[in-house]
């Protein structure tokens, strides 16, 4: 009977553990991110990010998207800015397996904030805002971290209220 518990039971780990989505089908199972699954598309992103990893992503919202300048979305879109495109997306996304408590501990440590550097080499600020997370880009720009800890195969989700830009 032990054995086959422990066979069971090794089973089922794989079995869950299989099952397991990665960065990408976290934002493809969520109505609030088919523009960042179209973008992540459009600038041929899908496969890196669905390596191993691990990494972190900062997934703005649909309506983040919707607070850009009306035609910007379009705009990036087009084949001839995918370069572009992929360095905004890149800009949202850091090597490591951050989640919440790292991310507010790094901001802790650093005295009220934490640069972290993207994936596209530029440099994103956390700070509290009392008891939420801000974002702030190179520009100025803030986004708050609205939801937290969507963890995935290969690293963790965190969904922000805006887009951020690198220069």
């Amino acid at each position: 009977m032990k054995k086959v518990f422990v066979v069971l039971f090794a089973f089922v780990s794989t079995v869950a553990f299989s099952q397991t989505k990665d960065v990408v089908d976290i934002a493809i199972g969520s109505k609030d991110h088919t523009t960042l699954v179209a973008a992540v598309t459009a600038a041929d992103l899908v496969t890196t990010l669905k390596s191993k990893g691990p990494f972190t992503v900062f997934a703005p919202t649909n309506a983040a998207f919707d607070k850009l300048p009306q035609g910007t979305v379009t705009t990036l879109l087009k084949t001839e800015n995918k370069a572009q495109l992929s360095k905004i997306l890149t800009y949202h996304v850091v090597s490591g397996n951050l989640d919440a408590a790292a991310v507010v501990a790094a901001i802790k440590k650093g005295s009220g904030k934490a640069v972290l550097t993207t994936v596209s080499g530029g440099k994103l600020t956390g700070s509290l805002d009392g008891d939420k997370v801000k974002l702030t880009d190179e520009s100025g720009n803030s986004a708050y971290v609205v939801v937290v800890d969507l963890k995935g195969s290969n690293g963790v989700v965190h969904v922000i209220d805006g887009v951020l830009l690198p220069k």
